[in-house]
């Protein structure tokens, strides 16, 4: 069934990860409607209601300090509360134990309306206090954890060094074996999955608490398909002490080091990334927002893993992999995207054959870089800050390894893209790029902000046009990281880091001259 287990740690983690669910519960369709293109089965788990009913819940564990589920319940209406009696076990003690209960939050206007079954109301950034404040579906009590360890935006215990993270982890897995408890029975359930996703903050203590799961996942499943996206620059735009920063980015380097090791693709993720359009308008100082921007990239490129099975366009997270990291060691890449209203898309390939098909044509060109050598150029680039080049001189001609791109809507971007040839083969563009198509266009719902101003501004839906690609560019960001952790941190790991670092982005320098002005060895 090539089902994916889904991983969401920290916060920001949270924010993208409702948008996520909140959109794979927009797929969902009922008779008279045609089928859905999606395999819901690939993210959603069966079961069985207390009360006999049926209920389809996400493969999903969500772990998050105390305090940052807001109104969420970890029982929700799906489920008896006497089914959370784990919760709240005596223990040795015979006597009858007092509970003191903290006083709960009280659920949001969307929430409300939404447990009524009326229309919600608009929610804007004062409304959102919390990830569940817009949350549009159940899930199932085990895929929520609470680590009651640390608070959030406790400033006494802050839960904000990579150490911290990866002791709490060590921690738990000497007091109880935390991948059996939470992920084996998610797994168990799965007759052939396909591989697991994980969503995480990497420049705070989620970073050290991912890498020590990392590391154990490894130990159980070897050889799965494990697809990290590492969100960064948590500060946003934010006034940063400069201490705290350039601590944010020894975290990042950490997690960097490890996550890059151990998973199949590790996506660095800005949180506020430098390259936007003006279409574009995001409070970068909102998770709500950052999360909403995340989630279209990440939900796009992944698309064609999530098709049913008898949809030719269907393919795994393997093979999405083998697009741009064909040697097994260039796990990095870089994740760009462009969006457009479909509307006007279709209505360029309806009205314009003539001029589409031109441009079409040296587009293809330029992807196949038969020509000048440029690939096909996106709006936004999401490579966090923490990996960026700072130099006078002028930026290197980037030499390509590979790109995985996947196309939802009519953007006519070659001459097989919508017209003549069945839009639902796999097709290459040259050795370096393999491009999937799909019609499905993101929706977006009323729990997503309007962060998008594109053809008439009143879409309810975008075409997305993302993209996975491995380049020098990867080891020249790497190597910029290198450089500034050499020089700021003073742990005694940090030749073993810096050299670790090195050692990653020589992968990006194998196999061709970067002297050379020719593109003949291509």
């Amino acid at each position: 069934m090539h089902e994916i287990v889904t991983l969401q740690f920290g916060q920001q983690s949270n924010y993208l990860g409702t948008h996520f669910w909140n959109t794979q519960e927009s797929y969902f369709t009922y008779p008279p409607e045609a089928e859905s293109p999606v395999n819901h089965d690939i993210l959603f788990r069966p079961g069985i209601a207390p009360d006999g009913s049926d209920t389809f819940t996400p493969r999903t564990l969500i772990y998050d300090l105390k305090g940052a589920f807001g109104s969420m319940k970890k029982v929700g209406a799906l489920y008896e509360p006497e089914d959370d009696d784990s919760m709240e076990q005596s223990g040795v003690w015979r006597s009858k134990p007092i509970i003191q209960r903290s006083q709960p939050i009280p659920p949001s206007d969307y929430q409300i309306h939404l447990d009524a079954g009326l229309k919600p109301p608009p929610l804007d950034t004062s409304s959102v206090r919390y990830w569940s404040d817009y949350s549009r579906l159940y899930y199932h009590p085990k895929s929520l954890v609470q680590l009651s360890e640390f608070e959030l935006s406790d400033t006494l215990m802050p839960f904000e060094t990579w150490e911290v993270g990866l002791d709490l982890f060590e921690k738990m897995e000497r007091e109880v074996d935390v991948m059996d408890r939470d992920l084996r029975p998610f797994v168990e359930e799965c007759d052939g999955m396909q591989g697991i996703q994980i969503m995480t903050g990497v420049d705070d203590a989620w970073g050290g608490w991912t890498s020590g799961w990392l590391e154990r996942l490894r130990d159980e499943y070897g050889k799965l398909s494990v697809w990290t996206w590492g969100l960064g620059d948590q500060g946003g735009n934010m006034a940063v002490p400069r201490e705290k920063r350039l601590q944010q980015i020894i975290h990042s380097a950490r997690s960097l080091n490890v996550l890059a090791e151990q998973s199949s693709v590790y996506i660095p993720m800005s949180n506020n990334p430098a390259k936007l359009p003006s279409y574009l308008s995001v409070d970068s100082t909102s998770p709500w927002h950052i999360g909403a921007l995340q989630a279209v990239a990440m939900e796009s490129m992944i698309i064609p893993a999530r098709l049913r099975a008898s949809d030719a366009r269907c393919r795994t997270l393997q093979d999405l992999e083998d697009c741009f990291n064909s040697t097994g060691k260039r796990r990095i890449a870089k994740l760009e995207m462009s969006v457009a209203d479909p509307d006007v898309l279709s209505e360029k390939a309806l009205n314009q054959v003539e001029t589409v098909e031109k441009v079409s044509s040296m587009v293809s060109r330029q992807q196949d870089r038969r020509e000048d050598g440029k690939l096909a150029e996106f709006d936004m680039e999401f490579f966090t800050k923490d990996h960026r080049v700072a130099s006078t001189r002028g930026p290197k001609k980037e030499h390509v390894f590979g790109r995985a791109e996947t196309s939802r809507g009519d953007w006519n971007i070659s001459d097989d893209a919508g017209r003549g040839r069945d839009p639902r083969d796999r097709f290459g563009t040259g050795p370096a790029v393999q491009r999937f198509y799909t019609p499905l266009v993101f929706p977006l719902l009323d729990s997503f902000p309007r962060i998008f101003d594109v053809g008439s501004g009143k879409a309810n839906t975008v075409a997305v046009y993302s993209a996975l690609t491995t380049s020098t560019a990867v080891a020249e960001q790497v190597r910029s990281l290198e450089q500034i952790v050499r020089r700021i941190h003073n742990l005694d790991e940090r030749e073993t880091l810096c050299n670790g670092l090195q050692t990653i982005a020589e992968e990006y320098d194998e196999g061709w001259d970067s002297g050379s002005d020719s593109d003949e060895d291509d």
